[in-house]
């Protein structure tokens, strides 16, 4: 028998307490407890996450459920919304003004991946409830029409205003619907320059929780009128297992690091590749390069993802794994990468303020 009564307010008191594992404050000073109401035994808890609502939250349920039956509770009803806040670059505020998180997917070589990065992450995003932009900034080679199957040209909405093309319930924009196929892109540095100026400025992106950025590789013009000129949240580091990527990886790093853009964590992608037949695994590349390296360089490591003939076969047909087949251990990985980079951003937006580090502190569950 609890010795304190069961009462809206004694609930919401031992509730309030509770530590969300993943983003890290508790409940009441993350402002997710929203509601308690107690009537006689039974419970009604309303939360609001700042993060889109991944089937990942049984854990938090559970936690608050405890607490309530120790006090006496019996039937425990949840109500689960989502309101994804948002951190921006203070003095960036006239670019992109309805966009709560500006997200860069960044390597510092070509071939590891980085785009089928962004695309399923701004889908997970998507599937999850947040609304959700995909730029397509990879101006010599451009491939997200291709990934998500549309070939058309942006609306003009105004004189000097486009719609972005709408691609699998993502806004998106890409170089590929400016030029026409197997035409080469031979621009010098400030052409460039203007070309991303304009995806920012121009382009009706309107109200998103996020927009995902998908950087050519390298650290050459366009990262860095990106990464100077963009609101950005932060930056996801793509690397595989093989030195010459994660030396590469560093030098990305080392950008972000430059130009004062919180770096979220880093993906070893093709990690190994399972044998759907046997199950065998095999590290065709090495495998656990790309958690050494985040830990070397004191940045969290957002998952590994491994090697998938369906993850290629979906970007060339223009259905990405995590709609093609979303129980895939692919899709499942970028499903984990997205939820470990919506908790950063939101941890980012609940505590990040001037003067703070900009590198996040990881605790991982167990």
């Amino acid at each position: 028998m609890s010795a304190i009564e069961l009462t809206s307010e004694s609930a919401a008191a031992a509730i309030g307490t509770i530590r969300e594992p993943e983003i890290g404050g508790d409940l009441a000073t993350l402002g997710i407890l929203k509601d308690v109401r107690v009537r006689d035994a039974s419970a009604v808890v309303s939360l609001e996450m700042p993060v889109p609502l991944f089937p990942r939250h049984d854990a938090l349920r559970d936690a608050v459920s405890e607490k309530l039956r120790a006090l006496g509770a019996g039937k425990i009803e949840f109500n689960m919304t989502s309101l994804i806040r948002g951190r921006r670059a203070a003095d960036k505020g006239e670019l992109l003004p309805g966009v709560k998180n500006v997200v860069a997917v960044a390597s510092g070589k070509g071939g590891v991946g980085k785009s089928t990065l962004s695309v399923n992450l701004a889908l997970t995003f998507s599937r999850c409830g947040a609304s959700v932009g995909l730029l397509d900034a990879d101006v010599y080679g451009p491939s997200m029409g291709m990934m998500l199957g549309v070939d058309e040209r942006p609306k003009p909405v105004a004189e000097d205003r486009i719609l972005p093309v709408n691609a699998h319930d993502l806004k998106l924009m890409s170089m590929a619907f400016l030029s026409t196929e197997d035409a080469p892109v031979i621009w010098r540095g400030p052409m460039v320059h203007g070309l991303v100026q304009q995806f920012l400025a121009n382009v009706e992106w309107g109200e998103l929780d996020y927009l995902v950025i998908d950087l050519p590789p390298g650290t050459g013009d366009a990262q860095l009128t990106l990464t100077q000129s963009a609101p950005l949240a932060g930056a996801v580091i793509v690397s595989t297992p093989q030195d010459v990527s994660l030396i590469d990886a560093r030098k990305g790093l080392r950008m972000f690091q430059q130009v004062n853009v919180p770096v979220l964590g880093m993906v070893e992608n093709m990690s190994y590749f399972a044998c759907p037949h046997c199950n065998t695994r095999t590290e065709i590349f090495r495998h656990g390069g790309g958690r050494k390296a985040s830990e070397e360089m004191g940045i969290p490591f957002l998952g590994e993802v491994p090697i998938d003939p369906e993850v290629v076969l979906g970007g060339d047909n223009g259905t990405p794994i995590v709609s093609k087949n979303p129980d895939s251990p692919a899709a499942r990985a970028y499903e984990d990468v997205a939820w470990k980079t919506a908790c950063a951003l939101a941890r980012l937006a609940a505590e990040t303020t001037e003067g703070d580090s900009f590198f996040i502190e990881w605790e991982e569950t167990k």
